[in-house]
């Protein structure tokens, strides 16, 4: 297929040499259209590898950092609460009964030190390598060998079940409006960041905290998949511990209806 100047209908003939073959414009727009190509990789690469996932990277440095951060807050939080619960000791007015029944209240939302018997509860995930042990198993997907939100729901549903007068979780005490979450495989728990292995402490009676373990059907579901398929599991008692009390904030944030 020939362009219009080869054209014999286009009433004139184009001097030797200067003829324009399809071959000399098929070059062109392959160099042309690798030249796009070469600048569309540049302008959306910005300079950076585009085959590496950087930018997942940068995010989990972003959550780790914000985590960190976090986790000073509540120090420092829990620090100057601490200072001002000393200033408002001194003369607050209060009688001596009301002191009592607010310090009641406060050991029992958490935001105070409790020292009693506990017990600790390790979970983790299985080797990545890990196979079927028992016969009439199928292998494993991945799903199975990793710790969900739902395994660590369901011990301290177990604790709290079994009588226990104060939980924490890695090193932050539980409260009535603390969340257990897992994205991926890692554990949010009030604004940090935690990965397995994780460690559940509970302060009460032992006895009751092991058998309330023992009596949970998600628990049970849970130990089929630690015989099974490797999952961790661990309890020790601890003897006497002191739990920290709970430093972060205790606003209560709820949706509002637009307009």
């Amino acid at each position: 297929m020939s362009n219009s100047a080869d054209s014999p209908q286009s009433g004139s003939t184009p001097a030797p040499g200067r003829r324009f073959r399809p071959v000399r414009v098929l070059t062109v727009a392959v160099f042309a259209l690798a030249g796009l190509i070469f600048f569309t990789s540049f302008d959306t690469a910005k300079g950076t590898n585009i085959r590496t996932d950087t930018s997942l990277l940068k995010l989990s440095d972003l959550i780790q950092e914000r985590s960190r951060k976090n986790g000073e807050l509540d120090e420092s939080n829990g620090s100057l609460r601490g200072e001002v619960e000393s200033l408002a000791a001194r003369d607050d007015g209060r009688t001596k009964a009301e002191d009592e029944k607010l310090k009641a209240l406060e050991h029992r939302a958490g935001t105070q030190k409790l020292t009693g018997e506990a017990i600790t509860v390790t979970l983790n995930d299985a080797p990545p390598d890990a196979t079927a042990k028992l016969p009439g198993y199928p292998e494993p997907q991945p799903d199975y060998l990793v710790i969900h939100q739902q395994d660590l729901q369901a011990v301290v549903n177990a604790l709290w079940q079994g009588g226990a007068k104060g939980i924490k979780v890695m090193d932050q005490r539980l409260i009535s409006t603390s969340a257990v979450r897992c994205v991926g495989n890692t554990l949010i728990l009030q604004g940090r960041v935690y990965s397995p292995p994780y460690k559940i402490t509970a302060v009460g009676d032992p006895e009751k905290l092991n058998k309330a373990l023992s009596d949970s059907p998600a628990i049970q579901n849970y130990m089929v998949y630690v015989n099974v398929y490797g999952l961790g599991w661990k309890v020790t008692e601890n003897g006497t511990v002191t739990l920290p009390g709970y430093s972060g904030t205790v606003d209560l944030h709820y949706a509002e209806p637009v307009g």
